[in-house]
């Protein structure tokens, strides 16, 4: 039977990329640090996914394991893969990249051939930048073998999998929609045949289509629904003011993205539409405080919230509605989240002035930074 390696063996891991995979018919080995996880995935062999929708439904993912992912079996279960994904989050990658390492070094000693390596983050270029990282701790034949055989292909990930309490801690709710889009030019032998993954030679387009959409909006949701006093996500785009600055953002983003990548603007706004009706599914409880962890990540140049802008800014086009999310994402304030700790100190020590320059690349005396200091002034949370 096929294996595969999913390093991660959280929600997302468990309740999207490992499911497809097992229902792919492999052998899905999760390779996580949380011992209680792995003991019970190797004591049940399956779980349950709740799919969280109007139409509720079951389904039994089996023909599972677990290891730990710094254990002393793991370097051997990656040299007999066919495949390798993860679900870590982008910070974890460096981690676990000295331990794909050692595995791709033994499958070079035991003569085994392909092996494909998809890193499914929220991040543009996860898997080449996993590559990257793997090979700092490759010797030369093994590189040499990593070019050969050892694929690293970049994708694009969208499935809301929100906290989850069921019968068992296996258990995960999802809701019904999900799109795992592949970069086959980079995949290395046969193809694998994994119903659910689409292929495409144009995989920038739908990173920045699902990053600048749903991310975007998603941001913005939890970060003004945060100032706001909100719980969740479906209570904040259920608040009028707040799906107004929600769903403009989303369509300044949106006409930026049709500019460059051509999309179709009406196939582009029912996208958006899609969207925004997943924020309202009351069937997901996503807090706020959840979506909107690790601000620095997601204030950078290139993320869901100053990426889009800048995208704006390069084509003539309106974003006043992004520049407020992003004004919204400084007063994030959870004691809990060392990124939202360290935001506020720059604050506190800086200003604010500074923290946006420093934390976003726009300059102090530009129009944008401008606004978006007028913006941070205007509001607070309730």
């Amino acid at each position: 039977m096929k294996k595969a390696i999913q390093f991660g063996a959280g929600n997302i891991g468990r309740g999207f990329i490992g499911a497809l995979l097992s229902q792919a018919s492999y052998h899905v080995v999760f390779a996580d640090i949380n011992e209680e996880m792995i003991n019970e995935l190797n004591e049940k062999k399956s779980y349950q996914i709740h799919i969280l929708d109007l139409e509720q439904r079951q389904e039994t993912i089996s023909n599972v394991s677990g290891v730990l992912s710094n254990g002393p079996d793991i370097v051997n279960e990656v040299a007999e893969a066919d495949i390798v994904t993860t679900a870590v989050g982008p910070n974890v990658l460096k981690i676990i990249a000295s331990t794909i390492a050692k595995g791709i070094e033994a499958r070079r000693e035991a003569g085994r051939g392909v092996l494909n390596i998809i890193a499914c983050e929220n991040m543009v270029g996860g898997s080449k930048h996993l590559e990257e990282q793997v090979y700092t701790h490759l010797s030369e034949a093994g590189k040499a073998y990593a070019e050969e055989n050892v694929g690293f292909a970049n994708c694009s990930v969208d499935r809301i999998v929100p906290p989850y309490q069921g019968e068992n801690m296996l258990d995960v709710g999802v809701e019904s929609f999900y799109e795992w889009i592949v970069e086959e030019p980079s995949l290395k032998g046969e193809v694998p045949q994994i119903p659910g993954m689409k292929l495409t030679d144009n995989l920038l387009a739908y990173v920045q289509r699902k990053l600048f959409t749903l991310n975007t909006g998603h941001a913005i949701t939890a970060y003004l629904g945060y100032l706001a006093g909100m719980e969740t996500i479906e209570e904040a785009i259920n608040n009028d003011e707040i799906r107004a600055v929600v769903r403009q953002a989303m369509e300044e983003s949106g006409d930026a993205l049709i500019k460059k990548h051509g999309f179709d603007k009406e196939e582009h706004y029912k996208y958006i539409d899609k969207i925004e009706k997943r924020f309202k599914n009351p069937y997901i409880r996503d807090e706020v405080i959840r979506v909107g962890r690790e601000p620095l990540r997601k204030l950078g140049p290139a993320d869901r919230l100053v990426g889009p802008a800048n995208m704006a800014i390069q084509y003539g086009l309106g974003h006043v509605a992004l520049l407020k999310g992003i004004a919204a994402a400084f007063h994030y304030d959870n004691p809990q989240d060392p990124q939202s700790k360290e935001l506020q100190e720059q604050i506190a020590q800086n200003g604010i002035e500074a923290a946006v320059s420093s934390v976003t690349g726009f300059t102090d005396g530009s129009e944008d930074h401008r606004i978006i200091c007028e913006e941070y002034a205007k509001t607070s949370k309730a």
